[in-house]
């Protein structure tokens, strides 16, 4: 048995710059949208699925562009370790939070959210978001 929870998660960014973090249904940490990889299904696959199910977006997996794997300790499973293939994609849609969530909320980079975090979105994924907005294109 593992203790590793395999999820995609996008860094889902809109024409202002912002990313949205989610908070699940009976939860406290703000994440990243997304949601564990079913058997069968590619990183890119289940993306596109979680974000259909969870906001009623409709994402061209060709469009998700893949940042890395990404590990960090489980925000509501303790003692789990989930390891995110984290794919950026642009929004361009108005984001319906439904299924399991909850609350959604978009942050600028400037924006220090007096928010609780997912680990993985607090030390990881938020830090290599503001680092990419200021590297040279």
């Amino acid at each position: 048995m593992s203790n590793t929870i395999r999820i995609a998660a996008a860094l889902l960014i809109d024409a202002q710059g912002r990313t949205l973090l989610v908070r699940k249904r009976g939860t406290q940490a703000f994440m990243q949208p997304g949601g564990k990889i079913d058997a069968g299904e590619s990183p890119a696959q289940a993306l596109v699925r979680e974000l259909h199910e969870e906001l009623g977006l409709r994402v061209d997996p060709e469009q998700a562009i893949h940042l890395g794997r990404f590990s960090a300790p489980a925000a509501n499973e303790p003692g789990f370790e989930v390891q995110a293939e984290l794919f950026r994609v642009q929004c361009t849609e108005t984001v319906t939070p439904a299924a399991e969530i909850e609350e959604v909320t978009w942050l600028s980079a400037e924006q220090t959210p007096d928010l609780d975090l997912a680990p993985l979105t607090r030390d990881l994924i938020l830090p290599l978001w503001r680092e990419g907005l200021n590297a040279p294109r």
